[in-house]
């Protein structure tokens, strides 16, 4: 057991604090610095020196309002448990912790949250995370004697950092300035700062704002009367995770990632943004009537969404996940979740492999009435632990990274095991596609597949997704939206597939095409429908 070795005064013991933050949990920043300085021809070696000592010197500025007795120690251990994981994601996945990622950290469930531990993380959490907070839990911190010394020191501590800063700023303003301007996502690398102060707006926004009035969305909706020889029309619409446009052999990709639907008459829309870059933001986003460009959370998760509207039409609807959730998008609807019980042999205890929801596809459409509209949500290519997204029997691009450690993969082994999650996908998306055709009797059937956002593998240095979306590289924003409708359904609903083939491959689109698409295909009749989102319309009754 570590015993106390030293005693140390509490302006002393902030500003070591304050130094151990500068210099170690804040190595990201200095490498995001090495790649600004490596890009430029010319580095100020002065400003270069000042950076940690700027960094020192702000921090305790900070760090000195909270230094305060009884305070201090309980502040500053849970401080800097949570800044070494905050450390270790940036540094080892390229992770900025914005408002957007603080939410998906809340709203992880434990079994996702377990694949992220690994044998790196634990050394890196144990060294700069425990051992620092062990050694401030047994240091004796001496304070002033009364308050007025107490804040006579703290004035004196924060005034001599406000003159440092002064003085580099005084001679260094203009390579700030100019490095500050040309690269304003700096800030966002600053622990702890900015994951501190987006968890604040996030907890804020959450608890202390004022709840917006649900508002409810077309409530004219009407599902349009078709003719007694008709049959209903099933939509199956599938919800992928983490998969990325790049890797679709149907997109152009070299390698046979959809070798399962490619001959099935399969039509691939080749460019597709996002409407964010994390699971809590992307679903929520795409259900609702909103697009990237006006999306508002609180907004989306206070009013009707696509599905709703479905229901208010009268579609009978069933919502089945195996992704930890829906985002509140089927909060209104039937739904259910996978269970991952070990007697399940497509399951492990923690998750499921996708074909898991498809154990029960004909009673599913069986127990529903009239037009039908089922949501597969699937756990698809969820990182880092790639290589349980998928059976042994799937394993076809090899050798694979059997690891949560994805960093420390070599790229090959990394991509293989990336390709053969989105392999499997695209075997799931067959084996429904097919439970579609033989149901093609009953029902014009139809499926429209599309995934929440994409993911890095390394390129830039970059890992996973999350990344602000104003940052995010293409492989993080751009996804892949794939559609198959059965002769029955493409009679039904007069929809030309050499339009849309041509449309699918020349046209730009993104997730909030979904909204006013599925309306317009199940030939929903109501205000809040806009045909110009419709990826279908121009390619209907033009025969």
């Amino acid at each position: 057991m570590l015993r106390t070795q030293w005693q140390l005064s509490v302006t002393t013991l902030t500003l070591l604090i304050s130094v151990y933050y500068a210099l170690i949990l804040n190595y990201p920043i200095y490498l995001r610095f090495y790649a600004i300085f490596s890009a430029s021809p010319v580095v100020s070696i002065p400003f270069a020196i000042s950076i940690p000592v700027f960094l020192i010197s702000a921090l305790n500025i900070i760090f000195s309002l909270f230094n305060w007795r009884y305070f201090l120690k309980p502040f500053f251990i849970l401080l800097t448990l949570t800044s070494a994981v905050v450390s270790y994601a940036t540094t080892k996945y390229g992770v900025i912790f914005d408002k957007e990622m603080i939410q998906n950290i809340f709203e992880t469930n434990i079994h996702e949250a377990d694949s992220y531990l690994n044998i790196s993380f634990a050394l890196w959490f144990l060294f700069l995370g425990v051992l620092p907070s062990l050694l401030l839990a047994k240091t004796k911190i001496i304070y002033p004697r009364n308050v007025f010394k107490s804040l006579l020191w703290r004035a004196c501590s924060i005034l001599v950092s406000a003159v440092i800063i002064l003085i580099i700023g005084f001679f260094l303003y203009k390579d700030y300035a100019s490095v500050g301007r040309n690269n304003s996502d700096l800030k966002k690398y600053i622990i702890p700062t900015y994951f501190v102060n987006n968890t604040y707006k996030y907890i804020h926004e959450l608890y202390f704002t004022k709840a917006i009035p649900f508002q409810h969305l077309g409530m004219d909706a009407q599902d349009s009367a078709r003719s007694a020889e008709d049959k209903p029309t099933l939509l199956v619409l599938v919800v992928g995770e983490t998969a990325r446009s790049q890797n679709y052999q149907l997109n152009g990709y070299p390698r046979p990632t959809n070798q399962y639907t490619q001959d099935l008459g399969v039509i691939s829309f080749r460019h597709v943004r996002s409407c964010g870059t994390a699971t809590a933001v992307s679903v929520p986003c795409m259900f609702s009537v909103m697009t990237h460009d006006n999306y508002d959370a609180a907004l989306a998760h206070n009013q009707d969404g696509l599905l709703d509207i479905l229901k208010h039409a009268g579609v009978s609807l069933l919502w089945k996940d195996n992704d930890g959730g829906c985002k509140g998008v089927c909060d209104r609807i039937p739904h259910e979740s996978l269970s991952p019980d070990k007697s399940n042999p497509l399951c492990n205890g923690s998750t499921c492999y996708d074909e898991a929801l498809l154990e029960n596809f004909d009673n599913d459409i069986k127990n529903m009435k009239g037009d039908r509209v089922l949501t597969l949500h699937l756990i698809g290519s969820h990182g880092p632990t790639y290589y349980l997204r998928y059976p042994p029997s799937h394993r076809v691009f090899v050798p694979d990274c059997p690891r949560s450690d994805i960093e420390n993969c070599d790229n090959a082994a990394l991509r293989n095991t990336y390709d053969n999650t989105i392999l499997y996908t695209d075997y799931v998306i067959a084996q429904i596609i097919k439970k579609l055709q033989a149901l093609s009797g009953k029902y014009n059937t139809g499926l429209i597949y599309l995934s929440d956002h994409g993911e890095s593998l390394g390129e830039s240095g970059l890992y996973l997704h999350g990344t602000p979306y104003d940052l995010a590289p293409a492989e993080q924003t751009t996804v892949p939206l794939i559609t198959w409708f059965s002769p029955g359904l493409v009679k039904s609903k007069e929809l030309n597939l050499s339009c849309l083939q041509k449309e699918a491959a020349t046209g730009q689109f993104s997730q909030g095409n979904l909204f006013h698409s599925v309306l317009g295909l199940m030939d929903i009749k109501t205000s809040v429908y806009q045909p110009e989102l419709d990826l279908f319309h121009q390619c209907r009754n033009a025969l």
